[in-house]
């Protein structure tokens, strides 16, 4: 059995037979084990726009996430598995977690691994960078690595008169925060052989 931590309700992690869903509602920051988890802490107060962003109404903290990436953090550590965090999260420097190449490959940190790894090889329409931490005394096993073909921008709207141009010949795309948002199938399958690996 795997425990799926931070998981949209309803969603990928849902309806399988070896994989207990942790979403808002369970609150997973009172996950007290005994399985390895999959953890998809919330990442809003710890990506590039932490703050908001420029047309923000109330400043934000860094980091504020009522503790949920560190409870994710100590559960991966006690228990196995993998935790998932966009590219560029600030919570790794916070918590002391080594900062990956992009380029990809498995590289020490703590008592663990971490990695940078695209989506966008496992079935998402963005590349969506990805950082993982991996909690295991074995390295994990080997990815897909370096940048994926995906091609479509994550970002809403648009910031010149030629991208609402090749917008409307569908050469410029754009995606919803919920098809962002969400980890694809062969993805999620990904983080779940990792955390089977390497239970503790």
């Amino acid at each position: 059995m795997i425990a799926a931590l931070y998981v949209a309700t309803g969603g990928v992690y849902y309806g399988l037979p070896d994989v207990d869903p942790w979403d808002e509602a369970r609150d997973a920051r009172k996950y007290a084990g005994p399985w390895p988890v999959v953890a998809h802490p919330p990442c809003e107060r710890w990506g590039r726009y932490w703050s908001g962003g420029p047309s923000a109404k109330v400043r934000r903290k860094l980091g504020d996430d009522n503790g949920c990436f560190e409870e994710a953090l100590a559960a991966v550590n006690r228990w196995g598995g993998v935790l998932e965090h966009p590219e560029g999260s600030h919570a790794w420097k916070v918590f002391g977690l080594a900062i990956p190449p992009r380029r990809g490959g498995w590289i020490r940190s703590g008592q663990g691994w971490t990695c940078c790894v695209e989506q966008g090889h496992y079935g998402h329409r963005g590349r969506k960078a990805t950082w993982l931490y991996v909690r295991s005394d074995g390295r994990p096993s080997e990815l897909t690595w370096g940048p994926s073909e995906a091609k479509i921008r994550f970002d809403q709207g648009f910031h010149s008169t030629a991208e609402r141009r090749a917008s409307r010949t569908g050469a410029c795309q754009r995606m919803s925060h919920k098809e962002l948002a969400a980890t694809p199938p062969a993805f999620r399958d990904v983080l779940l052989a990792i955390a089977r690996e390497c239970a503790l």
